[in-house]
């Protein structure tokens, strides 16, 4: 019978069948989790899960079917792309973050450098603050933001610090 001992397995109570003592899902899908085959169960099949399983050592069958129920449930959000999904979305949210940092990072360099400058006249107004020069981050034109934006220190003269080499180490791309 499955790990209890008494009570079969939820995937043999699943598939209505009776749970042998070797069953090779008993390990991994006890019966007081009964919603995590049957997602992976619809997922993949079972005949696929155990064809995977048997396939493995023993000792690397529980992380596999940790990844075959953590990609079950991001099937069930997403049809389509699944875990790869999230992995994009966080992704684009890491570049969206590096590029709000690169801007920071020039702007702090700009008042560093006004700030250095001991003669008033020489000084010129900054551009707006970084918010209002973002459009829309999600799409590839927040990063001729970032060159428009360092291109407008060049009238204030702040560029001499602010080279594509120096936005290639902030972000890891050149302008």
């Amino acid at each position: 019978m499955g790990a209890a001992g008494n009570s079969p397995c939820a995937s043999c109570k699943l598939l209505r069948r009776r749970c042998a003592k070797d069953c090779i899902f008993a390990p991994y899908f006890p019966s007081d989790d009964p919603q995590k085959f049957a997602i992976v169960h619809k997922v993949f099949g079972a005949s696929n899960i155990s064809k995977m399983l048997q396939e493995l050592p023993v000792n690397k069958r529980a992380d596999a079917v940790s990844s075959l129920a953590y990609e079950a449930n991001a099937r069930m959000r997403d049809p389509v792309y699944g875990c790869v999904g999230a992995i994009s979305y966080l992704q684009n949210q890491v570049s969206r973050l590096q590029m709000q940092l690169a801007l920071a990072q020039a702007e702090i360099l700009c008042i560093q450098m006004q700030s250095q400058d001991h003669h008033p006249a020489n000084l010129l107004p900054m551009s707006p603050p970084i918010h209002d020069q973002l459009v829309a981050a999600d799409d590839e034109k927040s990063f001729l933001n970032l060159s428009h934006y360092l291109n407008n220190f060049e009238s204030h003269k702040c560029n001499s610090d602010i080279s594509q080499e120096g936005v290639f180490l902030w972000t890891g791309q050149y302008l």
